[in-house]
């Protein structure tokens, strides 16, 4: 299983941290490893004094697609569902000055999040895609899949120029602005148009 990750796929977050918005979807990737297993508890890791929280909508693979061109994303994903993106910020600030990539601020073990799985239907399709997470029960994050720079084809299309997608590899769309500090014991809630899809605590 490969985690396919988009960065800065929104305006207003390429903003709040400074950064140019880019003109071509920004492609990394993460381990099998990285994913927190469903029940667990993060531990924030001792490298970082920073650790960020991104939530994001994440797409499941069903079909095997390269140089995809197709406009229809239900050729390839079945089901999507809000994650959270961790990273190292300060890991991650200092490789981007050094022109270092960014693995050891993003591909760390547990840095990625997976909520329960809804079916991706046409009808989601041609609306909004809505989401959303809490921290300690206050909205930390909002955002909607119409805000994103590059849509949901186009992520596929840029991925599969480079890299075959196979059934399970997962997708992570890009963030929206909001993005902010975990400390411990933070509890975070994502939430999929409203229904609650994860929950996962910050060990003290």
């Amino acid at each position: 299983m490969s985690i396919y990750c988009i960065g800065r796929n929104y305006v207003a977050h390429a903003k709040e941290l400074g950064n140019e918005v880019p003109t071509s979807p920004v492609i990394f990737m993460k381990p099998s490893t990285a994913l927190l297993n469903k029940g667990e508890n993060l531990t924030i890791p001792t490298f970082t004094k920073d650790l960020h929280y991104e939530a994001e909508l994440v797409l499941r693979v069903n079909a095997m697609g390269k140089n995809i061109k197709s406009e229809n994303v239900l050729d390839y994903v079945d089901a999507i569902t809000v994650g959270i993106d961790f990273t190292a910020r300060d890991v991650q600030n200092e490789l981007k000055a050094k022109g270092l990539p960014w693995e050891k601020a993003k591909a760390f073990d547990d840095s990625a999040v997976l909520g329960e799985w809804i079916p991706l239907t046409a009808d989601m399709l041609e609306t909004p895609i809505h989401f959303s997470m809490t921290q300690n029960g206050s909205i930390a994050q909002e955002g909607d899949s119409s805000l994103m720079i590059f849509s949901l084809p186009q992520i596929l299309q840029s991925i599969t120029a480079y890299f075959t997608i196979y059934p399970g590899d997962l997708i992570y769309t890009g963030t929206p602005v909001g993005v902010g500090p975990t400390s411990k014991g933070d509890v975070f809630e994502g939430y999929f148009e409203g229904k609650p899809v994860f929950k996962v605590q910050v060990n003290p």
